[in-house]
């Protein structure tokens, strides 16, 4: 996630569930599927789809040009400078809380303050909270396990939440 006045947003690495150091032949590999598994063609054509599709064409054409990644991977340190990374964190790690239609994730920081994200917010990444009658789950694009990077809502820490979507959490894990 590239990080920006408090808000979350995915990286190309993310895009394509890579690790930032991954090889040009790991990327290739991980482009291939996530670009299958997000054809408008291939799915039912729907403007998300459409939107995943051009992230993933998108981040092959940065990361697979060794200039142009060299440049995003300075853009990105650049980002992070005064960023420190306290935790990895899993689903069941977080306080879920139900407003109905919307549900917030919350989990506590050192400072005292919340790691927070809500099911909207996971939509627009292209990750969908789901429900049904023993618990909660994200359902990824690709049906791969996924992360994505949460800032403190007041200091400089961040913990990156571990997404599983084979991983349900039991109904009364949240409020």
């Amino acid at each position: 996630m590239i990080l920006g006045s408090n808000s979350v947003r995915e990286t190309h690495y993310d895009v394509l569930f890579v690790k930032e150091d991954a090889s040009y032949e790991e990327i290739r590999a991980s482009y291939r599927i996530a670009i299958l598994n997000s054809h408008p063609d291939k799915l039912n054509s729907d403007h998300e789809t459409g939107e995943r599709f051009l992230r993933v064409h998108k981040a092959w054409e940065i990361l697979s040009d060794p200039k142009s990644r060299t440049a995003y991977d300075s853009e990105l340190r650049d980002l992070r400078q005064d960023v420190v990374v306290s935790e990895d964190i899993s689903l069941d790690d977080m306080i879920i809380e139900d407003a109905g239609e919307v549900m917030e994730l919350y989990y506590q920081c050192q400072c005292g303050d919340n790691f927070s994200v809500d099911s909207l917010e996971l939509n627009q990444m292209g990750y969908t909270l789901m429900r049904d009658g023993t618990g909660i789950f994200v359902r990824t694009p690709d049906a791969l396990p996924a992360s994505i990077v949460l800032p403190c809502g007041s200091c400089s820490l961040l913990v990156r939440l571990m997404i599983n979507p084979d991983i349900k959490v039991p109904i009364d894990g949240y409020l």
